[in-house]
């Protein structure tokens, strides 16, 4: 079985789910939310998690009693999302829609935008409009928290293929440059038993300047870079590309 659609292709996520969410995933956020400058949020705090998945941080910013609207292109991640919702008595606005044509204009105090989400769009100016969208989804004052693997990160991580084993599952993951660096692309073979899965993805990959360029162009104000979700720098040490923007008045 082969998927070419990449995220656009809701029996990806399906497929892939235990790699791409695994338990670890959702303990990390919970542990992020606990510990992150980043993420401390103002009290009551009216919330846009884009591109949010199967909720894994729109269920703990429930449980912490912020107003949460969590948004997604795939029924059936939006529907995991909702279970554990309601599983975990944590009430949220969960609504299927393309990032590029949601936005609530100034209705909400943060976005965010995590685990690389961002520059999947074949076409540049799609990408450009959906941080647009971001903009203007926000109240004045508002902060946009944008979570990518930057180029610079990557350039140091492309290796031979990742091999990673989940109980009886195994996944080969390949990545390859194209286009100068502008994009890269990432095919996964998936071994369960007998059965092979095969898809692949091709994303932008930014780096720290280009990302804060589009975001001035987005009309954000203040723009600040971070290499973790700890407020480091982004210099040798990153681990992340994690950029802070404002929506100012």
């Amino acid at each position: 079985m082969t998927h070419t659609g990449g995220f656009q292709d809701d029996d990806f996520w399906t497929e892939f789910y235990d790699f791409l969410f695994s338990d670890q995933r959702f303990i990390q956020a919970e542990d992020l939310l606990d510990t992150s400058p980043l993420l401390a949020l103002p009290a009551g705090a009216r919330v846009l998690d884009l591109c949010c998945g199967p909720g894994v941080f729109t269920v703990p910013l429930a449980r912490r009693g912020y107003a949460v609207t969590g948004v997604d292109r795939s029924p059936a991640m939006l529907e995991r999302a909702r279970a554990l919702s309601a599983e975990r008595s944590a009430p949220a606005t969960y609504v299927e829609a393309d990032v590029r044509g949601y936005a609530q204009p100034g209705a909400f105090d943060v976005v965010l935008n995590m685990f690389t989400s961002f520059g999947y769009f074949e076409d540049p100016a799609d990408n450009a409009r959906a941080l647009r969208t971001m903009h203007d989804s926000l109240a004045p004052g508002g902060t946009l928290l944008l979570d990518l693997a930057g180029k610079e990160l990557l350039a140091g991580r492309v290796t031979p293929p990742k091999v990673v084993r989940r109980g009886d599952d195994l996944l080969v993951q390949t990545d390859t440059v194209l286009d100068d660096w502008a994009r890269l692309r990432s095919d996964w073979v998936l071994v369960r038993g007998d059965r092979v899965t095969r898809a692949s993805l091709v994303w932008f990959v930014y780096s720290a300047v280009e990302l804060r360029q589009m975001a001035r162009e987005a009309g954000f104000g203040r723009i600040e870079i971070f290499g973790d979700f700890d407020g480091r720098p982004y210099d040798q040490d990153a681990q992340r590309l994690i950029l802070r923007a404002t929506r100012e008045g």
